[in-house]
């Protein structure tokens, strides 16, 4: 999509990763980074793993470059640890911030692994809320706004019940879910993937409020639940009996949606693999 068409949301075949163009600026939108993972399964589990720090910057940075991004998005959870990042872990942040802010500058969208980051790294970070915010649009989001489509991308945690004002977005992006599908083979072997989640929103169970639902533009937006960033991080099995949902309006919100892999194979409705 050139700069200044109207904003879109397009996967990076391969990554989960995807590019936005809002008003101009091209935005490379991850979510779940979960940098410091291998010292929070040390010290939460007495897991041992082999540190992926640097093979994590590096992919940011290259993918950075490969998608000519203006901004870095992170739809929250760039640290794994819920309390303020020290030692090792602040380590990482630090280098993997300075690396990217070195190129462009960078948003963090806040989630519920988040606030110590937010306030450690306030200087070097554009800040959202847990109610998320929306990019790219059209206004200020006051009544008018409601009355007619602002336009532009939503993006949000998912933690949390999000602010009614991102259903004026042609397409609201969120993490948290981390969503995989586990896949069998005709001998019964099978292996879990990383997936997407795509499919318009269901607004009254997106905001849990049917005075701000009624008020949502007739067309709803598009909703897309993104892959963890961080392979290691673990996710919701989205086609296996008995996982629940980890973000309040889900799956409610997404009444009928498309998984996808990584590599684009598109596997139809979630609910029915």
């Amino acid at each position: 999509m050139a700069r200044g068409a109207s904003p879109g949301v397009e996967p990076v075949v391969g990554e989960p990763a995807a590019v936005a163009d809002l008003s101009g600026e091209r935005a490379l939108l991850v979510a779940d980074v979960h940098a410091g993972i291998e010292v929070g399964l040390r010290y939460e589990r007495g897991v041992e793993l082999d540190d992926r720090a640097d093979e994590r910057r590096e992919r940011l940075s290259d993918l950075l470059a490969e998608t000519d991004a203006d901004r870095l998005v992170v739809l929250g959870d760039l640290a794994h640890r819920i309390a303020a990042p020290e030692g090792e872990e602040r380590e990482e942040l630090e280098t993997l911030i300075r690396a990217v802010t070195d190129r462009v500058p960078m948003t963090l969208v806040e989630g519920n692994h988040d606030a110590g980051v937010a306030e450690a790294f306030a200087d070097d970070l554009d800040v959202i809320g847990a109610g998320g915010g929306l990019l790219g649009g059209v206004g200020d989001g006051g009544d008018e706004a409601r009355r007619r489509r602002t336009g532009g991308v939503a993006v949000l945690h998912g933690h949390t019940w999000p602010d009614p004002a991102l259903l004026d977005a042609d397409v609201v992006c969120m993490g948290h879910e981390h969503p995989q599908v586990r896949l069998e083979d005709s001998v019964g072997g099978s292996r879990v993937e990383r997936a997407w989640l795509r499919g318009r929103l269901d607004p009254a169970a997106f905001v849990g409020d049917d005075e701000s639902a009624a008020a949502a533009p007739e067309d709803p937006p598009e909703l897309i639940v993104f892959p963890a960033f961080n392979e290691r991080s673990g996710g919701t099995w989205v086609n296996v009996d008995g996982q629940s949902f980890l973000a309040p309006f889900l799956p409610d919100a997404l009444p009928a949606g498309d998984a996808y892999l990584l590599n684009g194979t598109r596997l139809g409705d979630f609910r029915r693999l």
